[in-house]
């Protein structure tokens, strides 16, 4: 069953997505060449213990994993599309860095994705990253009461595969809320005016995954966990936590306006 969030309940997920936005912004801020993964979850760790905040991450075991989530981001690199695991793995130049974070306060859960280059990006990194955030940011637009889910899915295909790029079939966005994944789930991609109807207080996590080598197939990591593109090709994943509201829609995870990132 879909929860619809009142008011007052969707300021609740925004304290969360505040969090969620204050760890990304400070994990960018200290990812640079040498920096190894595992303490770049430290420094989201940190947030999120200073807020007084929980992860939604830690300890997080769905079916098809075949072990607990050991960490409090998912730091994909490269080629890794979603759900890289943090290691002792020290960013070079021109890594391609996603960086996925959840958190949860008073029950209430944020989720939230960004993807950068370490150093001196490529200008085909940053066509990848911007495409990414073009088709959330279009995706967000269509996040709108009487619309269908189908029109958030197909916002994101449009964008997408207009650019040539690739994404995986089997991972999408989800709803969110008391739990990190609730329904529905948001596929990205699919026939507008389709699906779900949507209406004031859902709350979805939407979330473009492009594949820069145009092919949608991914294989496994050993961990169980990573999942990286078949060919080998670079990725970008980028995410937020999106209410519905009569107003438009309300983007919970946005960072603090001096705090905005640039896209790549």
């Amino acid at each position: 069953m879909i929860e619809l969030k009142s008011a007052g309940e969707l300021d609740a997920m925004r304290a969360a997505g505040l969090v969620v936005a204050d760890a990304l912004a400070a994990v960018r801020e200290h990812a640079a060449v040498g920096v190894s993964l595992l303490e770049l979850d430290e420094v989201a760790a940190q947030v999120l213990r200073d807020a007084g905040a929980g992860s939604s991450f830690l300890g997080y075991h769905p079916a098809f994993a075949p072990t607990p989530y050991p960490a409090v981001v998912c730091a994909s690199v490269n080629d890794t599309v979603v759900h890289g695991v943090p290691t002792g793995y020290r960013l070079r130049e021109g890594d391609l860095l996603s960086v996925d974070c959840g958190a949860h306060v008073d029950g209430w859960h944020g989720d939230s994705a960004t993807s950068f280059v370490v150093g001196h990006p490529s200008p085909a990194d940053l066509a990848l990253i911007d495409t990414a955030w073009r088709a959330l940011e279009d995706a967000i637009a269509a996040a709108v009461p009487g619309g269908r889910l189908g029109d958030i899915s197909h916002a994101v295909g449009r964008v997408v595969r207009g650019a040539g790029y690739g994404m995986p079939r089997e991972f999408g966005g989800h709803g969110i809320g008391r739990a990190m994944h609730e329904p529905p789930g948001v596929p990205n991609e699919g026939p507008s005016r389709r699906g779900v109807e949507l209406r004031p207080g859902m709350v979805l996590a939407i979330e473009p995954m492009v594949h820069a080598g145009g092919l949608d197939a991914l294989v496994t990591d050993d961990d169980g966990w990573s999942l990286r593109t078949a060919d080998g090709s670079r990725a970008a994943h980028v995410e937020h936590s999106v209410a519905i509201t009569e107003d438009g829609p309300r983007v919970l995870t946005a960072p603090r306006p001096s705090a905005a990132p640039p896209r790549s």
